[in-house]
């Protein structure tokens, strides 16, 4: 680029984020002056002093986790973290199918038959007010660690550390859950000479900060810088069988591998089974476990996408009648609790408004709700709390369990809300570009220079361009059923190539001069690493 071209793109791109310029440099570094001070969270003080009180008592200590990869990595970063004080935990992590999200009594009862003293949640239990009032009636203490968003009261725990309190000094209120237990042990480690050993453990936090799409900003983008750096020399074997069999290289991972590749593998433990598969291949020393649940959990994920893809064309079919509203919300027997949420979640890409899917059962049903940046799910729900056995989750990304008789209530008013949230609203995407550029920008040091933005995610995507009057010499359908594009496209002497996953276009559609919105990305091109374009949007010249 010419002169101080790229410097001028590289401004744009910042304040398109939002990053100050007394931000820049922290934000580029992505360097420990991002972290925060762990005793900054809530209850900090009261959760490390009942931990080192269980210590000195030897008292039997219980871990209870969720079974995504947030909650299943934060286990292993609890559990490996108390083993160096010499505590070994019981491992409790409920199953999706007959337990659900978050704390049950049965779960708290079968922890009190096993001697538990004291148990610690991990990215679950702020919103089980009467599962921790019982583990108290019981004798056992409880610490909740979670990073999900309160209810009006919290549970009346030993402590409850969560930086989503309304009453949270912590200045990075979006960590994961497992970078909320990273937190807790950091702080249970302070001044301790092995506090650097914690570094170790940020390859997990980064697997759970990425999949969870927690926001890529503030502590989140040290926590994952790092992180990465430990997952690309990860000494797991679990994480090397699942490198090497889904054909990644250690060394070369990004957020994207963890997102695309590594995430949904670990996922489909929990969505198909049990979870307990993704925790054994991550704490696993044995050679030849770890490639056997590597192979589990490549099979259990290919199953997952297909049954995804089976109820995703039935729940579009049965949506596509209800769009004039602007919530959707739909059920069926045969939609697996498993895959309900990532169903959702495309549907509301495709449809852009709140889309919530049930799983149907004669007398609670399960639902996994999606929603947009306009509209809170979970506050919606919290109006609706009155007909809900539970609930929890974020603004975007929720679920709950419902007495069937209640479910079209529940239905008619979350579309009464969603009516006066979003009824005066046009509801459609927005794709967002940072800079119009002519292809000939993105020569030289273009890509290298905007890869100081990374880790890229939820609050800083990748960045998107805009450019104007692009020739088509080379245009060709691939992939499952002809859905993609393929394309090699000319501006003045500049040419590229380019691949379209999202219009499903046919190649006898498309014009010979087109607009296009896109990223730079690397990709594979006959067997060789090279630099193209993902089209994200196209529209004739």
């Amino acid at each position: 680029m010419k002169g101080s071209a790229l410097p001028h793109l590289m401004a744009q791109l910042l304040y398109n984020r939002g990053v100050g310029l007394e931000e820049i440099e922290p934000f580029l570094a992505a360097d420990h002056r991002l972290e925060g001070n762990p005793f900054l969270l809530p209850d900090i003080s009261q959760a490390v002093s009942r931990v080192y009180e269980a210590v000195l008592s030897r008292e039997k200590v219980a871990i209870y986790g969720d079974f995504d990869v947030d909650g299943v990595t934060a286990v292993v970063i609890l559990a490996e973290g108390l083993s160096r004080l010499g505590v070994d935990a019981v491992i409790y992590i409920p199953d999706r199918f007959s337990e659900g999200h978050g704390l049950n009594m049965a779960a708290i009862e079968k922890l009190h038959e096993q001697g538990a003293d004291l148990v610690i949640t991990v990215d679950c239990g702020i919103t089980d007010l009467r599962e921790v009032k019982r583990a108290q009636e019981l004798g056992m203490d409880m610490i909740i660690t979670d990073h999900h968003v309160p209810l009006q009261s919290l549970p009346r725990a030993t402590a409850v550390v969560d930086p989503k309190r309304r009453d949270s000094v912590y200045p990075y209120p979006d960590l994961a859950g497992a970078g909320v237990a990273f937190k807790f042990l950091q702080a249970v480690f302070h001044k301790d000479s092995r506090e650097k050993w914690l570094a170790g453990l940020l390859d997990l936090v980064a697997l759970a900060t990425v999949t969870d799409l927690s926001p890529m900003i503030g502590e989140n983008r040290y926590l994952v810088k790092e992180g990465l750096r430990e997952l690309n020399r990860s000494s797991r074997l679990g994480i090397q069988e699942m490198l090497r069999i889904a054909g990644l290289k250690d060394g070369e991972l990004d957020s994207e591998d963890i997102s695309w590749i590594l995430g949904p593998r670990l996922n489909a433990a929990g969505r198909m089974n049990n979870a307990s598969t993704s925790y054994r291949l991550l704490v696993t020393r044995s050679p030849e476990e770890a490639r056997l649940l590597a192979l589990e959990l490549e099979d259990r994920n290919a199953e997952r996408q297909k049954l995804s893809s089976e109820v995703l064309g039935h729940a579009r079919e049965k949506l596509v009648a209800k769009l004039h509203l602007p919530l959707l919300m739909e059920g069926d027997e045969s939609y697996s609790i498993g895959v309900i949420g990532p169903v959702a979640g495309r549907l509301v890409d495709e449809f852009y408004r709140p889309v919530i899917i049930v799983n149907l059962d004669t007398e609670l049903c399960k639902g996994s709700c999606r929603s947009i940046a306009e509209f809170d799910i979970v506050s919606a729900l919290e109006n609706c709390r009155d007909l809900l056995t539970s609930f929890g989750g974020h603004a975007r990304a929720a679920g709950f369990t419902v007495p069937r008789q209640n479910l079209a209530q529940l239905e008619e008013r979350l579309v009464g809300l969603a009516t006066d949230r979003l009824g005066h609203l046009d509801l459609r995407r927005e794709l967002a570009v940072d800079a119009e550029l002519p292809l000939s920008a993105l020569a030289g040091e273009t890509f290298n220079a905007m890869q100081k933005l990374s880790p890229f995610g939820r609050g800083n995507p990748q960045p998107t361009f805009l450019t104007r009057r692009v020739e088509v010499i080379e245009c060709r359908n691939f992939g499952k059923q002809g859905a993609w594009l393929r394309l090699k496209l000319k501006q003045g002497k500049v040419t590229w190539r380019a691949v379209d996953f999202a219009s499903q276009r046919k190649a006898s559609e498309v014009p010979p001069y087109i607009d296009i919105v896109y990223n730079l990305e690397k990709s594979r091109w006959n067997g060789e690493e090279v630099l193209g374009l993902n089209l994200r949007d196209l529209a004739p010249s």
